[in-house]
């Protein structure tokens, strides 16, 4: 799923290419795309896109008249600066905006239908979709830190729930935490002061490194390689592979759809975690540090 360091990285192409402009048309490719009925989709097309936001993991575009269109591209969404009037492909290009200059073509691979697109008018309408998670960068270290311990749940857990944090999923909350040099399952009214400032900093720091360097990447052209999974991440996605940091194996925990990525040495104290899924079976047979993890491997 695209997470804040893509969209910003959307954002800051789209601004260049729409703000400003008066959209042409709006193809639709599926109607299950559209979740809003009224305002209708037509009254945005003849109208000028004043400003574009992002609001958590979502795209927003702010047209005159104060109506918006906001796109949540879910797991499989993407978006592709094409042609004008550029053909709609039969099943995976979902939408299309229409400008002058250009058509913003919505695409979702595979064939389970999760992105969607709304049609809002006004703040309040606006301000209703937000799950309400903090900016990290426009929220101190007190905000910070109230906010994710107000439960008590797991760093992992705490870090993409945008109720709490907004604009973190799977793959950057993994390379927060290998940053921070914390476990995916401490707790979070148990971290010391420490701990708390590490997480701050590595949470601003990550996402600020990697959005500058994704709209560095698309200064030319527009963010066409938007992935999850990149070779310059510390663990994410590289499970087996080498720590950056200290060289011992990226571990992993899986439950259902999700893997966590992380570094026993830098962010266990050692200790490999035990997949939820299988705890129940495995039981004391599973190696609890990486020198047993090792051992395992040689027989």
């Amino acid at each position: 799923m695209p997470e804040l360091p893509d969209i910003v990285a959307y954002v800051s192409a789209l601004e260049s290419r729409v703000v400003g402009k008066r959209l042409e048309r709006v193809r639709l490719g599926s109607v299950s795309l559209l979740r809003t009925f009224d305002p209708p989709l037509a009254q945005l097309e003849g109208r000028v896109v004043r400003e574009i936001r992002r609001i958590g993991k979502r795209i927003a575009f702010g047209f005159e008249g104060g109506l918006w269109l906001v796109l949540h591209l879910m797991i499989a969404g993407r978006l592709h600066w094409r042609l004008p009037g550029v053909k709609l492909a039969a099943r995976r290009d979902l939408a299309s905006l229409d400008f002058p200059d250009g058509s913003l073509v919505l695409t979702e691979a595979g064939t389970k239908r999760r992105a969607s697109l709304h049609v809002l008018a006004g703040e309040a309408a606006l301000e209703a979709i937000d799950p309400g998670g903090i900016d990290v960068f426009s929220s101190d270290f007190d905000a910070f830190r109230e906010a994710l311990r107000a439960e008590n749940r797991t760093l992992k857990r705490a870090l993409t729930d945008p109720r709490v944090v907004s604009g973190i999923g799977n793959a950057y909350s993994d390379e927060i935490l290998h940053a921070a040099r914390l476990s995916p399952i401490a707790q979070t009214q148990k971290l010391t002061a420490p701990q708390w400032e590490r997480l701050f900093a590595a949470t601003r720091s990550t996402l600020q490194t990697w959005s500058e360097r994704l709209i560095a990447e698309a200064k030319d052209g527009f963010p066409e390689r938007v992935t999850a999974f990149r070779k310059d991440m510390a663990v994410h996605g590289r499970y087996g592979e080498p720590c950056p940091v200290c060289g011992e194996p990226v571990q992993r925990i899986r439950y259902a759809d999700n893997e966590t990525n992380y570094c026993a040495r830098c962010q266990t104290n050692g200790t490999v975690l035990a997949d939820r899924s299988l705890s129940t079976l495995l039981k004391g047979d599973w190696p609890r540090t990486l020198e047993e993890f090792e051992e395992l491997k040689k027989r």
